[in-house]
């Protein structure tokens, strides 16, 4: 029998609107995976897989423990050298997912003492971790640099190393900040600099590579169509973390043929510039189709894969959503609480196998169902 409190919160979800259901794939036309690429059904990667793991001799199954016990295996170095060389980074260290990187990173770096400034809208994954640590931590609003430089100025201790937070490309607007200005006012306030690029990488192909930050945490389950994730930064950085990241030291290393997967999708990146290409015509044909259909100022402002409607309230931007998947395409609503109230949005994500064809139809429709 289900506790009363977690009861209750059940129905409060139900009765707002927002209850949260498991979905089955389908075979509609694709405006909600994070498969930028299509690289998750890509032959060639599947076939390159499976080639790489026989030509080493290394055919097992699982990874039999953590990387500090058993589970480091070979391909784990080979792995994190083509992502030192892609990247441009002294190191890299490989995490089961995103969601992990994120929990290893924030709960074991700041201090107690130190200080954390975050972006409003930063994913789940970073604030679960930041709650996680000893530090205290500040959010100042979505991409206002003005706004956390005045909160740098108001919290800067001389005892108190600080931490400023934020996303390459943010989740659920698909915007991004001004890196440039951001990297100056980190050096400014001697602030470490911290970038998670899960939804840049692949898109804007190798992410921040001229931009020294503290750290960057990079995942493999969006562009590059598989799973897992790495932290980028300095050796000391690494080695802190392989001796005090628990996310990383207690949970069971990735199996060899999903380190493989990893390392295949790189090859791919930088040999097949082709999905690349037309996946940035495609973000340029939706942004021109939007101002034709007289969309924008109903979107976020977006250079990236994903597209942001805002439609307020649960139960209208639910019922656009139907009407689209009735369709046949595939736009989910994104609804409070994940995104504040009244913030509620149909997220297009865009794809390098989408056609021209599928995005004038669904922005047609839009238009008819949301003006």
């Amino acid at each position: 029998m289900l506790p009363k409190k977690l009861h209750k919160k059940l129905e409060e979800r139900k009765a707002n609107n927002a209850f949260r259901l498991l979905g089955i794939p389908s075979d509609m036309v694709d405006f909600s995976s994070n498969d930028y690429l299509g690289f998750s059904k890509s032959k060639s990667i599947f076939e390159n897989t499976k080639a790489f793991l026989d030509s080493t001799n290394f055919n097992v199954n699982g990874a039999t423990g953590s990387r500090l016990l058993s589970g480091n295996h070979k391909l784990y170095e080979k792995l994190e050298d083509t992502l030192c060389n892609f990247h441009n980074s002294e190191t890299a260290l490989v995490y089961n997912s995103g969601y992990d990187a994120n929990l290893g990173f924030f709960s074991a770096v700041p201090q107690r003492g130190d200080i954390i400034c975050y972006d409003e809208y930063s994913h789940a994954s970073i604030r679960d971790g930041i709650q996680l640590s000893n530090a205290k931590a500040y959010k100042f609003k979505h991409n206002d640099l003005e706004d956390l430089n005045m909160m740098l100025k108001r919290v800067q201790h001389d005892s108190s190393d600080l931490y400023i937070v934020t996303e390459s490309v943010f989740s659920m607007d698909g915007d991004s900040p001004n890196m440039e200005a951001l990297l100056e006012l980190s050096k400014k306030h001697d602030a470490h600099l911290v970038v998670d690029e899960a939804h840049a990488v692949g898109v804007f192909h190798q992410g921040l590579v001229n931009i020294p930050v503290f750290a960057r945490i990079i995942t493999f389950g969006k562009a590059l169509g598989c799973h897992g994730a790495a932290i980028l930064g300095s050796q000391d950085l690494k080695n802190y973390l392989v001796n005090f990241s628990r996310a990383l030291i207690y949970t069971t290393a990735l199996p060899p043929h999903s380190v493989a997967t990893i390392t295949m999708s790189y090859k791919e990146l930088q040999t097949n510039t082709e999905a690349q290409e037309k996946l940035q015509s495609n973000i340029e044909f939706f942004q021109s189709e939007l101002k034709r259909l007289r969309l924008q100022s109903k979107f976020v402002a977006s250079h990236s894969a994903i597209h942001c409607c805002i439609i307020s309230g649960n139960e209208s931007v639910k019922n656009i959503a139907h009407q689209l998947q009735n369709k046949r395409f595939d736009v989910k609503p994104i609804l409070s609480p994940t995104v504040p109230s009244g913030k509620e949005r149909l997220r297009f994500c865009l794809h390098s196998y989408n056609s021209e064809q599928d995005i004038t139809q669904v922005l047609e429709l839009l238009a008819t169902f949301a003006l």
